[in-house]
């Protein structure tokens, strides 16, 4: 690795290095770029099919022939308010799943192995959670954290008995379904991938694949619900990529999914893990509570 650096140094001869994490940006008398690692992904081929499916919101690839490396356009970004820059990214994601939609056939196993993934995530939250509370509960003196848990374990649970719930409804929808809706899927979405300058170009394109568009809307929300809110967010990208009801119940019932509360360390971290779990609980219930309102039979938990 560090002997193709040293031949890309040589090649673009910059003026100044800067090192950003993984990525490194050449600063050079034609302009500046930046050089990344290759990954598993093959970037060129990605960014050739993006182009035939007539999207374009990512930077240019400069050299995506070497092993190890590949080496972007460097563009700088806009100041924007990250409401606003939410709001882009929810359009330039609606898009790509728009321009990039495909049915593909699917065996009776493949729902089924869906249903079993998130079913076994629910018994394991539910007996992690169980586990918890019936410790505490046997507690002389609580601690801080131990105390948040035991006092909003009514809508801990009540929030795991609704995903399983939802997810034998869901069920219902799909075990004979065929055909499945994919899509070029980011599958990393956050507010810092997204670059704003003369256009918006999304970034940070490693980890993406083909698969469902929900997950797209998962890793957005676990990313960023503690700092921006999802209500008009959620709503737009409705508006832009109607999902069908399967997708829209799945979307929510993996949303509305508790997080494993971390109780290592200190108390201190620990009372701020079960906060921040707590907050995530509370803001998915007020996100989604709107879309059942007018359903009779299924209700958000209280």
């Amino acid at each position: 690795m560090t002997r193709t650096i040293d031949i890309i140094k040589n090649i673009y001869k910059p003026h100044r290095i800067t090192i950003k994490g993984k990525t490194t940006i050449l600063e050079t008398t034609s302009g500046k770029f930046l050089v990344k690692d290759k990954g598993k992904g093959d970037i060129k081929k990605l960014f050739n099919y993006l182009i035939s499916r007539n999207f374009d919101n990512f930077p240019s690839l400069i050299d995506g022939n070497r092993s190890e490396l590949n080496i972007f356009e460097y563009v700088e970004d806009t100041q924007t308010p990250r409401e606003q820059k939410a709001l882009d990214l929810v359009d330039v994601v609606s898009n790509l799943h728009t321009k990039t939609t495909y049915y593909k056939e699917v065996s009776e196993d493949e729902y089924k192995r869906i249903y079993e993934d998130v079913l076994n995530n629910i018994n394991y939250l539910s007996e992690s959670y169980n586990k918890e509370f019936e410790r505490i509960i046997h507690e002389i003196y609580m601690s801080p954290s131990d105390y948040l848990l035991i006092r909003n374990s009514t809508q801990i649970l009540g929030s795991i008995e609704f995903c399983k719930k939802e997810l034998e409804e869901w069920y219902k929808l799909v075990q004979d379904l065929r055909k499945q809706r994919v899509a070029l899927i980011h599958n990393n979405l956050s507010i810092d991938h997204l670059v704003r300058n003369q256009k918006d170009f999304l970034v940070s394109w490693e980890k993406s694949r083909v698969d469902s568009p929900v997950l797209d809307i998962l890793s957005f929300y676990n990313n960023e619900f503690h700092g921006l809110e999802f209500e008009e967010l959620i709503s737009r990208y409705l508006q832009r990529y109607p999902l069908n009801e399967d997708e829209k119940k799945l979307l929510f019932i993996v949303l509305a999914l508790p997080k494993e509360v971390d109780l290592k360390g200190s108390e201190f971290n620990k009372t701020i893990n079960v906060s921040r779990n707590l907050d995530y609980i509370y803001k998915t219930e007020r996100l989604l509570r709107p879309y059942y309102a007018n359903e009779q039979e299924t209700e958000y938990p209280n």
